[in-house]
């Protein structure tokens, strides 16, 4: 059974019902190739997201809706090697990252 997909909602859902996005700055841990991070970044004010897989990074990128891409930033990175420097986040959500 593949868990990286959530076919029927449920996960996308529930983050929506705990997090309201709207006008935050969002640091997604673990973003993989984008799939949850298009769920909310057309709420979100700024998204970071991360995942230290260079190839998933990639393939964000290229499938990175046109309307979001000036929103969000990913970047292949290790959330213990992330450096923030001054920036700080409203939220920080993770979804099969641990």
């Amino acid at each position: 059974m593949d868990f990286s997909v959530d076919r029927d909602g449920v996960e996308t859902a529930l983050i929506h019902d705990l997090v309201n996005f709207d006008g935050m700055r969002v640091l997604e841990v673990g973003c993989g190739d984008g799939r949850l991070t298009w769920s909310y970044a057309g709420e979100a004010a700024e998204v970071v997201a991360l995942d230290v897989n260079e190839r998933k990074i990639e393939a964000a990128i290229d499938a990175c809706p046109a309307g979001l891409r000036s929103k969000i930033t990913f970047q292949a990175a290790d959330i213990s090697s992330y450096d923030t420097g001054d920036d700080r986040f409203d939220t920080a959500i993770l979804s099969y990252s641990l």
